[in-house]
C-alpha cells in the first residue's frame, strides 16, 4: 500500500473506531463484535506501525498505552478547582437553601442534582475538538499532566463530535474505577501475592499516576464529565450545559435531576441513599448545584467554595457478619495472604463472603474499636501462625519497596 492509500485508510479507521467507541463506552450500544473490532483496531496499528508519521493526535491507538511516564509535570488550572462544602444534614441544606433565597431576594430557583461520584477529580482541555490536555485537582491551584494515562480511558472523547462546541473549554468530571473491574483487580493482586487495593477511589487514584500507560489501559477506568468551564460559553444554565456536553460525546450521568423545591432535593437523596447499591460503581453522595449560570456569578464564591453548591453525602455503609475460618493462600510469588471466610453478607450491593486480612495492626485496632477484641485473641489461639505470617508477609513488602 502506498502512502496516499496509507492516510487515507487511516483517516477512514480512526473515524470508525472512535465512533465504535462511543457507541460502546459512552451510549452502551456496541454496533459490532469484540471481534470485529479488534480487528479493525489491529489493522489501524499496522498501517501507523508503516507509516508512522501519518499517526492522527486522535488515534484510537493511544487508548492501548505504551508510553512510559517517569514524571508528571505540575501545570497550574486556567481555572482553580476547587472544593465543595459539604453536609450529612438535611438541617444544612435546608439553611443552605434559605441564605440562597435571602441572596436573590426572591428570584424563581432551580437545583441540579447530580450523583455524587466516588473517584477522582479530572480537568479536561480542549482545543478545536481535540483533546489536548489532562489535569488532576492537585491542590486545587495546580494539578499533574496525567493527559497520556487519561488517553486510554475509552469513554473519553479524544475527538469531539459535531461542530457546534467552544473553540477552546474545559469539562470536569470524575475518573472511577466500576466495582467489577476492581473486584478482578483484587483478585489477581492476592493472587500473586500482593495487597488489595482499599476501595475503587484509591485504586483510580494509583492508576492515574502509573508510569506505564499500558498498565493504565488494562485496568479500564471509567469517567464521568458534568461541569464545562470556558469564557464566553452559549448557555444559560449548568443543565443546558450537559445536555450540550452529552451530545459532544462525553458520558453525562442520566440520574441527575432538576429540582425546583428543597422537598423535590430530599427525596432525591433519599431514593439515592438506596438505590446507589444497585449502581456498578460508588457513589459516597449528591451534589447540588444550582441550576443558572447568571445567580451561580451572583452567589460567588469564598476562598475555598462555591456558594451555589454543595455536597450532602451518605454514612458509610458498614455490616456485622460472622468469621468462619481463615485460609492461607499463596500467590505466585511465594507470599502468603491469609483470606478468612466470612458468613455471607450483603454490603453495597455485593454479596462478600472472603475478605483478606492482610493487616494485622488494622485488624486488631479495628476489633478493639468495637469493643470486641477477645475474638482477636481467640483467631491467634486458633492460628497461632497467623500474626507471625502477617508480619512477615509486610516485611518482605517493606524490604522489596526499598530496593
Amino acid at each position: 500500500m502506498n502512502k496516499e492509500s496509507a492516510e487515507k485508510k487511516i483517516i477512514e479507521l480512526t473515524a470508525a473506531i472512535n465512533e465504535h467507541n462511543f457507541k460502546y463506552y459512552v451510549l452502551a450500544e456496541p454496533a459490532i463484535s469484540d471481534r470485529d473490532f479488534d480487528e479493525l483496531l489491529e489493522e489501524l496499528i499496522t498501517l501507523e506501525k508503516q507509516f508512522p508519521d501519518l499517526q492522527l493526535s486522535d488515534s484510537p491507538s493511544q487508548r492501548v498505552g505504551g508510553t512510559i511516564t517517569k514524571d508528571f509535570k505540575t501545570v497550574k488550572h486556567k481555572y482553580p478547582m476547587l472544593s465543595l462544602g459539604n453536609t450529612y444534614s438535611e438541617q444544612d441544606l435546608r439553611e443552605f437553601h434559605d441564605r440562597i433565597e435571602k441572596t436573590l431576594a426572591g428570584e424563581s430557583l432551580e437545583y441540579v442534582c447530580e450523583l455524587k461520584f466516588d473517584g477522582v477529580a479530572i480537568g479536561l482541555t480542549y482545543n478545536k475538538g481535540k483533546l489536548v490536555q489532562a489535569l488532576t485537582r492537585g491542590d486545587g491551584v495546580q494539578g499533574d499532566d496525567v493527559t497520556l494515562n487519561v488517553k486510554t480511558i475509552k469513554s473519553i472523547p479524544l475527538t469531539l463530535r459535531g461542530d457546534n462546541f467552544p473553540e477552546n473549554f474545559e469539562i470536569r468530571g470524575e475518573i472511577i474505577l466500576p466495582l467489577a473491574i476492581f473486584k478482578k483487580i483484587n483478585e489477581e493482586r492476592v493472587d500473586i501475592g500482593e495487597t488489595p487495593f482499599a476501595n475503587p477511589r484509591n485504586s483510580a487514584a494509583g492508576t492515574l499516576k502509573l508510569q506505564d500507560s499500558t498498565e493504565v489501559a488494562r485496568r479500564k477506568l471509567d469517567c464521568f464529565l458534568y461541569a464545562v468551564y470556558g469564557d464566553q460559553l452559549p448557555f444559560s444554565t449548568h443543565e443546558e450545559s450537559l445536555k450540550q456536553a452529552a451530545s459532544w460525546g462525553f458520558k453525562i450521568s442520566n440520574e441527575r435531576q432538576v429540582c425546583r423545591s428543597m422537598e423535590e432535593v430530599l427525596h432525591y437523596i433519599k431514593h439515592w441513599d438506596s438505590a446507589r447499591e444497585d449502581l456498578p460503581f460508588d457513589i459516597d453522595g449528591v451534589v447540588l448545584k444550582v441550576n443558572s449560570f447568571r445567580q451561580q456569578e451572583e452567589l460567588g464564591f469564598t476562598a475555598k467554595s462555591p456558594r451555589w453548591a454543595i455536597a450532602y453525602k451518605y454514612k458509610a455503609q458498614s455490616v456485622s457478619t460472622k468469621l468462619l475460618s481463615i485460609n492461607y493462600q499463596v500467590g505466585r510469588t511465594g507470599a502468603i495472604t491469609p483470606v478468612a471466610n466470612l458468613e455471607p453478607v450483603l454490603l453495597a450491593g455485593t454479596t462478600v463472603k472472603r475478605a483478606s486480612v492482610h493487616n494485622a495492626d488494622q485488624i486488631e485496632n479495628w476489633i478493639c474499636m468495637m469493643g470486641i477484641s477477645f475474638l482477636w485473641r481467640r483467631v491467634v489461639k486458633l492460628y497461632p501462625k497467623l500474626p507471625v505470617l502477617i508480619f512477615q508477609k509486610e516485611k518482605k513488602v517493606r524490604n522489596r519497596s526499598a530496593l
